[in-house]
């Protein structure tokens, strides 16, 4: 199975990140920086960039621009959450690992892993039934991170909290119940954090799993955030965190 991934960034990012790229395809009569960019690392990839007009370009893209360019991609390699344990040992540092439990949404999907690579997690694990995949919405909304980011695909994300428990993980997962805000948890140490579905939050199970829970405070009258801005917070006091520790 082949993927296509639309944009200019995100086809930039994946030729930069060394993925395997079958072929390029740009609309006619694109200009740019960052087209220029392209066609430098294209080049240095040995990457063929095949110029069409509009008709096959949407044809290719399910899209009428995509920004004139698009990539065809071997299909996403899972990592195993070895791989990504493996990944925090190489760098040094404490592992840092998200769980996702039940995201349908392929842009909250995408949009997670963006933050949680922006924020330094080492990889992202999501489950392979009642969630969505790495689909080329998912591709696309995550602009270029997967290029740069370890992803496990689990059948029970509870045995996969255990797996990182074993490796010395603490697991913290999102919930609004929590009694313990993110500014006062301890982020600083080996971590896995689980963030739930778009409405239902975590499963029972996988909540009862978590060794602490956490909520961001609000002080509005609106009770929940969407998925990935709630993400995108709770990764970022992550990563504070642990630069102050490191400084």
């Amino acid at each position: 199975m082949e993927n296509i991934i639309v944009g200019r960034n995100p086809v930039l990012e994946a030729l930069k990140a060394g993925q395997k790229i079958e072929k390029i395809f740009m609309l006619h009569g694109q200009k740019g920086a960052v087209l220029q960019k392209i066609f430098s690392a294209a080049r240095e990839a040995n990457v063929t960039i095949e110029t069409i007009d509009q008709q096959r370009f949407t044809q290719i893209s399910n899209a009428k621009t995509a920004q004139g360019i698009a990539a065809l991609i071997a299909e996403y390699r899972y990592r195993e959450i070895s791989e990504i344990l493996a990944i925090a040992r190489n760098r040094h540092e404490q592992p840092f690992i998200v769980l996702l439990d039940g995201i349908e949404d392929p842009h909250n999907l995408g949009a997670i892993i963006r933050s949680a690579e922006c924020a330094g997690a080492h990889g992202v694990i999501i489950p392979k039934h009642r969630a969505v995949g790495l689909t080329e919405s998912v591709i696309k909304a995550s602009a270029g991170a997967l290029a740069h980011i370890a992803v496990a695909k689990i059948t029970n994300l509870v045995q996969g909290m255990d797996e990182l428990k074993q490796a010395g993980c603490w697991i913290a997962g999102a919930s609004g119940e929590a009694e313990q805000d993110i500014y006062q948890a301890d982020f600083s140490g080996a971590l896995g954090v689980v963030i739930g579905s778009e409405g239902r939050g975590l499963r029972r199970l996988v909540q009862q799993k978590c060794d602490f829970l956490i909520r961001i405070p609000m002080r509005g009258n609106i009770a929940s955030l969407n998925a990935s801005v709630a993400a995108g917070i709770i990764f970022f006091e992550i990563a504070r965190q642990r630069s102050l520790k490191s400084g």
